[in-house]
């Protein structure tokens, strides 16, 4: 007659297989506790997601409702007991059982074993949870997985390093990209021997949003889908994985009127951080699948976003970002606030330096942003206003809704501005029906502009997109010629506007150090690379700020000397 004393060390003999009917592989031992069903053949196996219960030789073992096989596998140290959902063929639980010379009067083939002190589960007592969470993409992804990272933390969960290590593997993804999707089902398929081991994935972000529960059958061992727009579910979605449901999504539709508010976010940065005051996007441009993966615009109450900011001042921060799909279309819900009005109000908070907003849109870039950053000098002399192409025929087939001429307009009111305003901007080369001549206009904005940093991209066209439909008669050589025409040009500018900063004396925060080069790493206001030799041999602090020199100039960074 079997037992459970409900702790590490219960030994169980050659009888527990064969009521149970598996093989004499030797794995018999299951990572969780052992019970008696009164006088009947039944076994209570208790697992990480839930019980699995035999009642009978004629009953399937189920988890969740789904019928099992259970598999064994012996191991040179190790036994191995499986459990495999029959209908998805895929592994959903594995249990390790070592053996010691102690308990194994004869070959282990049929002798006793113990559960792993360090795998056994029981209900009754804390497991160690852990998580691994990759992030691609954006900034707002970057502070998303700190806000999923703090839920996960305050829910019990420990992070570490690797996908190995980790009891749920997860991955916040970005689609703005082409292939973006793939990329994630590549890596999917490079972790998945790892099941072997009992992991759970889960897929976050714009992918998990446009492709849907698709990715349960694309991916059937992955258990957990959500979007953005669900995270603040996140504590409810966990609970149901660690209950034992199999699929689980979170993909709430464009309409939500909430946002991903929390106390409990994990910042990787000590000195600088991010706060999100907007979330989604109304403009659906014709090559973007924002609108489709985070939902649409839904604005933070300027009170919210005010207390963040304290608390982080508070907590020792002195740069802060405020951060939105389109940062300046915010709409304070309290109406308390414009976007310029929040701005400064965050700038003259006692102890941050710095505040910067990412990203804008120019169709609501107002002159009253500009006011604001005259006024407050905490805030960055620093605009990024994303132009994506200098003819306003492409700009309209792009659906931006605005013109070069309007968007040179706003250009002005950053270059009339008593500070020096750094501009960068973002471009897209080769949409659908961009001509030679469209192109050029595009060459000729960087002229006009002289921007500081210009990110550009080939078009890639996106799922959802009304630019899909559209015939993209360019070639990818051929955009990528532009591409590179393009970059080499701003190249240029960069190289001559940079230069005209050698002389100057600015404030650097500092990021880190270089010992090889014996230089200090840092950033100035205007969002500039700058790295500079100290004054003496004690290195300046990350999160400290310097008066530096500028000497030399690179098109895209500069080389100063602490003064």
């Amino acid at each position: 007659m079997l037992s459970t004393t409900g702790a590490p060390g219960v030994l169980f003999g050659p009888a527990f297989q064969d009521e149970i009917g598996l093989e004499r592989n030797g794995a018999a031992v299951v990572d969780g506790h052992v019970a008696r069903h009164s006088d009947d053949v039944a076994e209570t196996v208790g697992l990480a997601h839930g019980f699995v219960e035999q009642g009978s030789d004629d009953a399937p073992v189920r988890v969740s409702g789904r019928p099992l096989e259970l598999r064994g596998e012996a191991e040179t140290a190790e036994d191995t007991l499986f459990f495999i959902d029959k209908e998805l063929q895929m592994e959903t639980c594995r249990i390790v059982v070592a053996t010691t010379e102690a308990a194994v009067p004869r070959p282990v083939r049929q002798g006793k074993f113990v559960i792993h002190a360090a795998l056994y589960s029981h209900p009754d007592m804390a497991v160690e949870k852990t998580f691994f969470l990759e992030t691609f993409g954006c900034q707002m992804n970057v502070h998303d997985s700190e806000k999923v990272i703090g839920t996960l933390q305050q829910q019990g969960y420990s992070q570490v390093d690797t996908e190995e290590a980790a009891d749920l593997i997860l991955y916040n993804t970005c689609s703005i990209r082409d292939k973006a999707e793939q990329k994630v089902f590549n890596r999917l398929n490079d972790t998945k021997k790892l099941l072997k081991q009992g992991k759970r994935f889960g897929v976050l972000g714009c992918v998990a949003q446009q492709e849907g529960e698709a990715i349960f059958e694309r991916a059937p061992y992955v258990s957990l889908v959500s979007g953005s727009a669900s995270y603040r579910r996140l504590p409810e979605m966990l609970a149901r994985l660690e209950a034992g449901e199999r699929r689980i999504a979170g993909l709430d539709d464009r309409q939500t009127d909430e946002t991903f508010e929390t106390e409990f976010t994990a910042r990787t940065n000590p000195y600088r951080g991010y706060i999100t005051i907007i979330e989604g996007c109304d403009k659906f441009c014709a090559y973007c699948v924002v609108p489709y993966t985070r939902g649409k615009e839904r604005s933070r109450t300027s009170t919210s976003v005010l207390a963040e900011a304290r608390r982080m001042a508070e907590s020792g921060y002195t740069e802060i970002q405020l951060l939105g799909q389109n940062v300046n279309s915010y709409r304070d819900p309290e109406g308390k606030r414009s976007f310029a009005e929040l701005l400064a109000a965050v700038g003259e908070i006692e102890g941050i330096r710095r505040v910067r907003f990412t990203t804008s849109h120019p169709r609501d870039f107002t002159r009253d942003i500009v006011d604001a950053i005259e006024a407050v000098p905490t805030l960055c002399n620093h605009v990024h206003l994303p132009v994506q192409s200098g003819s306003t025929t492409t700009l309209r087939r792009m659906q931006r809704e605005y013109t070069r001429e309007q968007y040179l307009e706003r250009i002005g009111w950053v270059k009339e501005s008593r500070r020096p305003i750094s501009v960068t901007t973002d471009i897209i080369v080769g949409f659908p029906g961009e001509t030679v001549a469209e192109f050029e206009e595009t060459l000729g904005l960087l002229e006009t502009v002289q921007y500081d940093a210009v990110f550009a991209f080939k078009y890639s066209p996106r799922p959802n997109t009304p630019a899909l439909v559209m015939i993209d008669a360019i070639s990818d050589e051929e955009k990528g010629k532009r591409l590179q025409v393009l970059l080499d040009r701003q190249r240029e500018w960069q190289r001559s506007n940079y230069s005209k900063r050698i002389g100057q004396i600015v404030e650097v925060a500092v990021e880190g150090h270089n010992t090889q080069r014996g230089q200090v790493n840092g950033r100035t206001s205007e969002n500039i690379t700058l790295n500079f030799v100290p004054r003496g041999p004690i290195l300046p602090a990350p999160g400290s700020y310097e008066q530096v020199e500028v000497t030399q100039s690179f098109p895209n960074s500069l080389v100063g000397r602490a003064v």
